[in-house]
């Protein structure tokens, strides 16, 4: 069974390690910023910090960004 990604189960320093791990497009897990996943948010660390910093499920960062970026039409 997977280890839950909820904020009340992972420290900060794990929330961090989950944010990278799920964005490792490139192999080496460092994200170094260089555009090269298509997230269009230019850092990492501002899209995330809400969650790395324990105020909202990564489930609701992925929302909110999704709805910013995406719309029907």
């Amino acid at each position: 069974m997977p280890k839950s990604v909820l904020i009340k189960d992972t420290t900060r320093e794990e929330r961090i390690q989950i944010v990278r791990k799920g964005l490792d497009w490139c192999g080496d897990a460092s994200c170094e910023q260089c555009s090269g996943c298509s997230m269009g948010v230019g850092s990492i660390d501002a899209m995330y910090a809400p969650y790395i910093d324990g105020k909202l499920e990564l489930a609701e960062v992925n929302m909110l960004h999704a709805a910013k970026r995406y719309t029907l039409g």
